[in-house]
């Protein structure tokens, strides 16, 4: 889970409102390899009035109305956190007109000089079973086998004989 107070990477599928459902009347954008598509965009329950961010996208298939895309998402100036996480819906915009809705696949945070901000590797330390192992009682053995190999037996001693 991802608070959107900086820029975000993201990583998900992007589908394209068509003409009849208000989208843009020239269908999908065709990406431009030396330039990336930029619109605005908000994650609802917000609105274009109250949530706008900038997008910017790439590596989606030219003209193709559903497709993998990646892409930017960076907060409007003065507009509270939003959360950011795999299966959200970021409405994508021209101006305030939906053209487009990107579902979240990967979502991660962008320092500002625009590399990845990788979350710090959490561990969970392990008991110590040193401490609440009694020295005078025998590990529980689960198998029965183990615990016939580790038990004294008063026929034990008779292979040793023949």
């Amino acid at each position: 889970m991802v608070m959107m107070t900086g820029s975000l990477a993201v990583r998900g599928t992007v589908v394209w409102l068509t003409p009849q459902q208000g989208g843009r009347v020239s269908g999908p954008p065709e990406p431009d390899y030396d330039y990336d598509y930029t619109a605005t965009a908000y994650l609802p329950p917000r609105t274009a009035d109250d949530g706008q961010a900038g997008i910017a996208l790439r590596e989606f298939a030219p003209g193709a109305w559903r497709t993998p895309a990646e892409g930017i998402l960076v907060p409007a100036y003065g507009h509270r956190a939003q959360q950011v996480i795999p299966g959200c819906i970021v409405v994508i915009t021209e101006g305030t007109r939906p053209v487009g809705l990107l579902t979240v696949e990967e979502v991660h945070a962008l320092a500002s000089d625009g590399s990845r901000v990788l979350p710090a590797a959490t561990e969970t330390p392990l008991p110590d079973l040193t401490a609440a192992r009694s020295t005078s009682e025998p590990p529980y053995r689960h198998s029965t086998a183990a615990s016939r190999w580790a038990s004294k037996h008063s026929s034990d001693g008779q292979l040793a004989n023949l």
